[in-house]
C-alpha cells in the first residue's frame, strides 16, 4: 500500500484556486494507493462555515474526478452544508466514485467550531486494498480513548487530518507519536502550512509507524509532499509477535 500526503498551502475560502493547485501536486508524485489532504483542504479551516461551506458537492465531485483518474483513493476533510446544518466532513473517496465519510466528532470549543458545527456521533474505519483506515480529524487527536484500536472495529492506519497551528506543533508531534504506539498501527498526520486571519501553520506531515518511528516527514514550512509505503506485513510481524492490542481495556 503505497500513501502520498500531501502538505500545502491553502487559498482561504477559494475552492476553485485550491482545487487547480492540488490537482498540479497530485499530477506530480509518483502513483499511489491513497492520497491524503488536509482538514478544510478546499477554503482553510473556517469557524463560520456561512457562505463558505460548500451545499453543492463541487470538492467532494472534484475528488471523485481525481481518484478515478488517479486509479487511487483521494481523502480529506472540507466544510459541508447539509440540510441547514455545517459538518466538518472527511470524506475518504474510491477510485470508482463511491465515498464513504466521517463527521468531526471533538470540535475545537476553544475557537467554537462547536457553535456552527454539528458533531458526529459514530467511528468509521474505511478499508480499501486490504488495508483499514480509521477516520480522524485535527482535534480528535488529543482524545485516544475515542481512537483506540479494538477488536470491534479494528484498523492498521490512523489518518489525522488536520489544520494544526505552529503555537501548539511539539504536541502534535507528541500526540501522533502515541498514537502510534499505543494503537500498534501506523499513523499518518497531515497538516497545511501557511497562515489565516487566526492562526499560522508550518506543516509536521509525517508517517509513524507501528514502533513509534518516524517513517518520513515533510519539512516543515515546505508547500511539498511524501510518498511512502506502508509495511502491512511488517505490522501483521508486529501485532503476532508483540499482541499488545489483545491486553488492553
Amino acid at each position: 500500500m503505497k500513501i502520498s500526503l500531501l502538505q500545502p498551502d491553502i487559498v482561504w475560502a477559494n475552492p476553485v484556486a485550491n482545487q487547480e493547485k492540488l490537482a498540479e501536486i497530485l499530477w506530480g508524485l509518483e502513483p499511489s494507493d491513497l492520497y491524503v489532504l488536509p482538514e478544510m483542504f478546499s477554503t482553510g479551516f473556517a469557524v463560520e462555515p456561512q457562505g463558505i461551506a460548500e451545499s453543492d458537492g463541487s470538492s467532494l465531485e472534484w475528488m471523485q474526478k481525481m481518484a478515478q483518474e488517479l486509479k487511487g483513493a483521494v481523502c480529506g476533510s472540507i466544510a459541508t452544508e447539509e440540510n441547514g446544518d455545517f459538518y466538518n466532513r472527511f470524506y475518504f473517496v474510491k477510485p470508482n466514485g463511491s465515498y464513504e465519510s466521517y463527521d468531526k466528532r471533538h470540535l475545537f470549543t476553544y475557537a467554537d467550531e462547536q457553535r456552527r458545527y454539528k458533531r458526529g456521533d459514530e467511528r468509521v474505519v474505511v478499508e480499501f486494498r486490504g488495508v483499514r483506515f480509521l477516520l480522524q480529524i485535527c482535534y480528535d487527536l488529543r482524545f485516544p480513548v475515542f481512537s483506540r484500536n479494538n477488536e470491534k472495529i479494528p484498523y492498521d492506519c490512523a489518518l489525522y487530518v488536520a489544520s494544526w497551528p505552529t503555537s501548539r506543533l511539539a504536541v502534535w508531534d507528541t500526540l501522533l507519536h502515541a498514537r502510534a504506539i499505543e494503537n500498534q498501527c501506523y499513523v499518518a498526520g497531515v497538516n497545511r502550512i501557511g497562515e489565516d486571519k487566526a492562526c499560522q501553520y508550518s506543516g509536521g506531515t509525517m508517517l509513524i509507524d507501528p514502533y513509534g518511528n518516524t517513517a518520513a516527514a515533510c519539512p516543515l514550512d515546505e508547500d511539498t509532499a511524501i510518498t511512502i509505503e506502508l509495511d502491512m506485513q511488517k505490522l501483521k510481524d508486529f501485532r503476532r509477535k508483540f499482541p499488545v492490542l489483545k491486553d488492553g481495556d
